[in-house]
């Protein structure tokens, strides 16, 4: 039951994150495509949140670093009550409140700005010490990209959370293997990922991140594990579900119009009995 149901919402949120993009004509559309379903499993099965209430004191957060994977985020959201789903087709123009990357303070639901590379995980070290000081018992998870790993400042993030064993933080790594400028092994390799954030006392997994069964699973083992922070790593693939958009090395902010975003949701619901 979990799986088909959640199966079915990824579905639609994968739809909706190529509409509202198409109909832009111009967006992340490869990054946004690649964590639908980890947004999916945190956000209609893991977290606790109030749409009446984004602000909830004690509800679990999520910042979502790769913050160009807004669009993915925002239809969760709409879906969810945060906002009205009419601000979707508002999408990154004049006078929005659902801009290209993550705005807190326009987008209800927002737990953090982002989009500056490499400072999510930063932020959220901080969110989850702040969280204890306050004696909350929540949940801090962080999404952050394969890319935006190159960047110094996550291995600062990443000793800081060992040291002070914030095992309430639960990180990802969407590793699509791509990046604005090419494959990421080509750019600055980060192989072998998952030694690296184990060399930093994290505790770590890697599991398919098109599978939510799995995602869940690694969710719930990170809970069990106390004393260490948690980075799951994602083996994911930049712009699933779209044909034009899977493997293609422009796909990173990509120009497309509605007609092939109605193309690409024609077959995703042709497809809709089968594994996305």
């Amino acid at each position: 039951m979990f799986d088909t149901d959640l199966s079915h919402k990824a579905l639609e949120i994968r739809k909706k994150t190529l509409e509202i993009i198409g109909k832009l004509g111009v967006g992340h559309i490869g990054g946004s495509l690649s964590v639908v379903e980890l947004l999916t499993v945190l956000y209609y099965k893991r977290m606790k949140i109030d749409p009446l209430n984004p602000g909830m004191e004690g509800r679990d957060w999520f910042v979502l670093s790769k913050g160009h994977a807004g669009p993915a985020l925002y239809c969760v959201l709409a879906d969810l009550g945060f906002f009205p789903e009419e601000w979707l087709l508002t999408l990154n123009t004049g006078g929005t409140n659902l801009p290209s990357h993550c705005d807190r303070v326009r987008t209800p639901g927002i737990d953090m700005s982002t989009g500056s590379l490499g400072q999510g995980l930063s932020a959220t070290v901080g969110i989850t010490l702040a969280q204890r000081i306050d004696g909350h018992d929540n949940w801090v998870y962080v999404c952050i990209g394969d890319g935006e790993s190159q960047e110094g400042q996550n291995w600062e993030a990443a000793m800081t959370a060992a040291h002070y064993k914030t095992d309430r933080l639960i990180a990802f790594t969407d590793f699509n293997k791509m990046q604005i400028d090419g494959l990421t092994e080509d750019v600055m390799g980060i192989e072998k990922i998952e030694d690296k954030w184990a060399s930093f006392n994290w505790h770590v997994q890697r599991i398919d991140g098109h599978n939510m069964v799995a995602i869940d699973d690694a969710i719930e083992i990170a809970q069990g594990v106390s004393g260490r922070p948690h980075m799951i790593i994602l083996d994911t693939i930049k712009g699933k579900g779209a044909a034009f958009a899977e493997g293609n090395p422009g796909n990173h902010n990509m120009v497309f119009d509605i007609k092939t975003a109605r193309e690409a949701i024609d077959a995703l619901d042709a497809k809709s009995g089968e594994a996305i």
